[in-house]
């Protein structure tokens, strides 16, 4: 009755739309006609005053059967596995295919080819599916430490997440970066412990890891029946019923009474699930402490308030490669996980000095949508967006807030990894995609009655960079839109221009990042390029103040050249926020002020290449304060030259040191490996600053010289058996010792005799 508050024929056609999800969930076209003609003719019979009443508005119930998950965890973990069985177990693909698998198709999640020859992911793909009614909007990640920034917005965009663990690796490296990654964006979560077919699987250790390395408040809410290879199905504790996989691949699920032999550790495990839950849940709290029975019913009701809330992770087990215990998963993704207006989100008000905004999250609002992944398809650029308020349709006129302009939303589609499905609208809650809508990664849309922009996503910097360069001059074109098009879709992929080598540099966030880009454009691009080690950003400056005094005089019949400059250069006081500053102090008319901004620019373009490794030279102040003219043959061309040659004339006597980029290193190492990883550091000139304990960790900072660093994300995996992770930011450019000055300044001086 609710629905038809408003316009009741619009909103029957949006019903129908929104319940055309999967064959066996939605009521036929014909039943929902009928049932809403005679909602139409109830409504309009007379019967205002209750629909007046009845404050439920039209979209709550299609809200509240909404879910946007994503599934992230360390390399390995069998996130993609477990996509696939549950597109398969939704009716969303019709046979199951292996990550690495034999027959050559591959994962419907990975689409591209480098991820099906490889098997690791590198996109995230977007997916949805139906199970139960209800709308599961879905994004698989890469596991990868180099392709962080997939993890980062998918979680951006994301209500509920699910963080797979191995029931034998157990908590890793990369599940501890995507747990921080789920805590900055305030995500809830389930974990699923996986493989528990393995050979070694042991959930509890899992748990108790997950407790102390990942500080979760966390209890299992099944328990697994038998382990290793006679893994046979699951015990719920709190519907208390065993359930077992038949069928070739798992989809009949037989439900049976909790076998006799595991009756005791069934009590014992609800037991301290209650507890934990209790902890964190006043009213489960009050059942328990006096000792009242907590039906299943309410357990339940419980355990979703804690999850939303983020003061509890509830563990479910399975074997996703063995399709044992996804169908439960998903259940659990339903019973726990909230939907779009359970969350809190906020903008930020453009017009009120970035005053935070909370959005409600309902389709009855303006239009706020963020666009958090592009992706250049075959027909454009494909941006993927997530709306958060509102309703965006095909055909309307939306405005990107952060470059203001107004763009046609000229076909919007629902994304299925690669495949996409043309729908006419979408509300609040669900991610779509548009075509040929021209922005950048984390615009904001509205249908211009606000100015709210989303808060942005947490961009790490890169951390490496390469020289790259096609092989044959033809293909420059394809080369540049290659780099041009990686840059739009990934924000941590940067492509700068070597000034002095004229080399194009790509960066990003490791070794395997850039190997991939590379790869890709041989094969996306047919483009061939060869990758050399890049040059590090040296800067040269001075240390002590020199004098100079210098006549440029040319005479070539008819006009020459004249102009003759006196002064000094000195070093800036350190901290200074200037790198170079020019200062006149003339008295009198010994150069006519017109010339003045040419002797400025002369020493400008000197100070671009100093002379010993031919870097830029920073810190410096020069200060003119004497010279000569000559009516005739002076000009700006002159003194700029006049310039110029005085400053490369007193370079030498103002002792210039070269500088290199330092850069702060964190790691993050198993304390076993403290030891081999320090003594690494100092061989590569590093300084330790501090080191901290956390839990089983050692966190070591450290400043290390940047041109020592290449290679060293490899060289921290060997030594930490794959263990270990780091950051790198940079710090400061500080002077080089003497005997890295004179290697740097007589390779410099072979490199010229080449050239």
């Amino acid at each position: 009755m609710a629905r038809f508050q408003r316009s009741a024929v619009p909103r029957l056609l949006y019903t129908l739309y929104s319940t055309k999800a999967a064959p066996y969930s939605s009521p036929s076209p014909t039943a929902a006609l009928l049932r809403g003609n005679f909602e139409v003719r109830h409504f309009a019979a007379g019967n205002v005053a209750r629909a007046k009443d009845d404050k439920e508005p039209w979209w709550k119930e299609s809200m509240e059967r909404l879910r946007n998950i994503g599934i992230s965890a360390h390399i390995d973990s069998g996130k993609t596995t477990l996509t696939e069985r549950v597109l398969y177990y939704t009716g969303r693909i019709h046979e199951i295919h292996e990550v690495r698998g034999k027959d050559g198709v591959g994962a419907k999640m990975d689409s591209m080819d480098l991820e099906r020859e490889k098997g690791i992911t590198i996109q995230s793909a977007a997916t949805y599916c139906t199970w139960k009614d209800y709308q599961i909007n879905i994004i698989d990640t890469p596991g990868h430490v180099d392709f962080t920034i997939e993890v980062e917005r998918a979680l951006r965009v994301l209500d509920g997440a699910i963080l797979v663990l191995c029931s034998v690796g157990g908590v890793q490296s990369q599940s501890i970066t995507v747990d921080r990654q789920m805590r900055r964006y305030e995500v809830p979560r389930l974990a699923f412990i996986n493989k528990l077919d393995r050979m070694g699987a042991d959930p509890w250790k899992v748990l108790n890891q997950a407790r102390s390395k990942l500080r979760h408040h966390t209890a299992a809410v099944q328990v697994p029946i038998g382990l290793e290879e006679n893994f046979k199905g699951l015990i719920d504790l709190v519907q208390l019923k065993a359930y077992y996989f038949h069928g070739s691949s798992g989809e009949k699920i037989v439900t049976e009474e909790i076998p006799a032999d595991m009756e005791a550790i069934v009590a014992e495990k609800r037991r301290e699930l209650i507890e934990v839950v209790s902890e964190v849940d006043d009213k489960l709290a009050e059942a328990f402490l006096s000792d009242e029975p907590i039906s299943p019913a309410d357990l339940e009701e419980a355990v979703r308030r804690a999850t939303i809330a983020r003061k509890f992770v509830p563990v479910f087990m399975g074997s996703a490669f063995k399709n044992k215990g996804v169908q439960p998963l998903l259940d659990g993704v339903l019973s726990y996980l909230p939907c779009p207006i359970e969350v809190s989100n906020y903008a930020l008000d453009q017009t009120k000095n970035e005053e935070k905004v909370m959005l409600p999250g309902t389709p009855d609002g303006p239009l706020v949508a963020l666009a958090f992944k592009l992706e250049e398809g075959r027909f454009g650029q494909l941006t993927y967006l997530r709306v958060y308020e509102g309703v965006v349709r095909k055909g309307d006129f939306i405005v990107n807030v952060n470059t203001g302009k107004k763009i046609k939303v000229p076909r919007l589609v629902r994304m299925h990894s690669n495949e996409m499905e043309d729908i006419q609208e979408a509300h609040a809650g669900q991610i779509v995609a548009v075509f040929g809508v021209d922005c950048a990664s984390g615009d904001t849309f509205t249908n211009g009655s606000v100015k709210f922009t989303m808060t942005s996503m947490n961009v790490p910097e890169p951390v490496m960079s390469l020289a790259v360069q096609p092989v044959s001059k033809d293909s420059g074109g394809q080369f540049s839109k290659a780099l041009n098009r990686f840059q739009r879709e990934d924000p941590t992929f940067r492509v700068g221009l070597d000034a002095e080598s004229g080399q194009t540099i790509i960066s990003g966030m490791g070794e395997l990042h850039l190997d991939i880009y590379v790869e890709r454009i041989r094969r996306e691009y047919k483009v061939d390029a060869t990758v050399g080690k890049p040059r590090v950003n040296f800067r040269e400056t001075i240390t002590q103040r020199a004098e100079f005094d210098y006549l440029h005089k040319k005479q070539s019949g008819g006009q020459g050249q004249y102009g003759r400059v006196c002064g000094y250069v000195e070093p800036l006081p350190p901290g200074s926020p200037i790198k170079f500053e020019f200062e006149n102090m003339i008295v009198g008319q010994a150069i006519p002020s017109n010339f003045i901004p040419a002797i400025e620019k002369g020493f400008k373009e000197a100070a671009n290449s100093g002379s010993l490794i031919g870097h830029p030279v920073e810190n410096i102040r020069v200060v003119i304060t004497d010279g000569a003219s000559h009516a005739v043959d002076s000009s700006e061309l002159a003194f700029k030259l006049a310039s110029i040659y005085a400053f490369r004339q007193c370079y030498s006597a103002a002792r210039p040191v070269i500088l290199e980029p330092i850069m702060l290193v964190e790691l993050k190492v198993p304390t076993e490996f403290q030891g081999t990883v320090a003594g690494d550091i100092n061989k590569r000139k590093g300084v330790i600053v501090g080191n901290d304990q956390d839990g089983d960790d050692s966190v070591i900072t450290a400043n290390v010289p940047l041109n020592n660093m290449f290679g060293y994300s490899t060289a921290l995996r060997s030594m930490t058996q794959g263990k270990g992770e780091f950051t790198m930011e940079y710090k400061e450019h500080s002077p080089v010792s003497q005997d890295v000055q004179m290697q740097l300044v007589n390779t410099h001086k072979a490199n010229k005799a080449v050239e």
